[in-house]
């Protein structure tokens, strides 16, 4: 654990989307200062910045916590991020620049690694910096907010499936970490339909194990997909 701001900032980050903070959970401005070495003042400016991020909710007269997962969070996050991923995808291959492709390739290393010594948390990161990467790729600025605030979701309510538990779990594991490789082939490639092709092979490859797991009774993913898919078409 890093102290001051910066250690306060990427601490928070990383145990909300590695669950070592659960949803709703409290945030006490005097003991996370304590244990960093900061004063409120600067607590009180992480807190505004990870609000703004999606990281937390700041609520009058009642504190900060931890972004809640609700029914609603939920339907939102089927019914845009196919969407969202799709529209990223296609942007990063028309605007990526070497280097973000050479940091690509590194971060994809470092989840191959995770991934074979079974490391749960650090595949939860290094898949979400992945992602982040693709965003950063795109050059959007109205599209990266909307990637991040729904990579925190996606990491949290993803945790099952880098916790494989049987064979088809393993299976499906082993192919995300080939989809990586694919992502990176296809933009190195400048081809555009193929790595939006990816992004959808990779969100079913996911979805399943979300909805089994996470998705409220009676919200169907496969609708909210499909009509995702579609609304992406039109607008292409």
């Amino acid at each position: 654990m890093k102290g001051g701001k910066d250690g306060l900032y990427e601490d928070l980050k990383r145990q909300i989307l590695t669950m070592e903070l659960d949803p709703d959970a409290d945030l006490d401005e005097m003991t996370l200062g304590e244990r960093y070495g900061v004063s409120r003042t600067p607590v009180r400016e992480i807190f505004r910045r990870l609000a703004g991020e999606g990281y937390v909710e700041i609520r009058e007269n009642r504190g900060t916590r931890v972004s809640p997962m609700s029914h609603a969070t939920l339907r939102h996050f089927f019914l845009v991020a196919p969407m969202v991923y799709a529209a990223i995808g296609r942007l990063a291959v028309q605007n990526f620049k070497p280097r973000q492709l050479a940091d690509l390739q590194e971060t994809q290393e470092r989840f191959r690694a995770a991934t074979e010594a079974k490391d749960a948390l650090a595949m939860v990161l290094e898949n979400n910096r992945f992602h982040e990467i693709m965003g950063e790729m795109s050059g959007n600025v109205y599209l990266q907010p909307s990637l991040g605030r729904l990579l925190i979701d996606h990491a949290r309510i993803g945790h099952t499936f880098f916790r494989p538990r049987d064979a088809e779990m393993h299976r499906r594991l082993g192919l995300a970490v080939e989809h990586h490789d694919a992502f990176i082939s296809a933009i190195a490639a400048h081809d555009e339909e193929g790595v939006v092709s990816l992004v959808f092979d990779h969100w079913e490859l996911s979805r399943e194990n979300l909805e089994l797991y996470i998705a409220p009774q009676g919200l169907k993913a496969d609708a909210l997909v499909e009509a995702g898919g579609s609304r992406l078409e039109k607008s292409s």
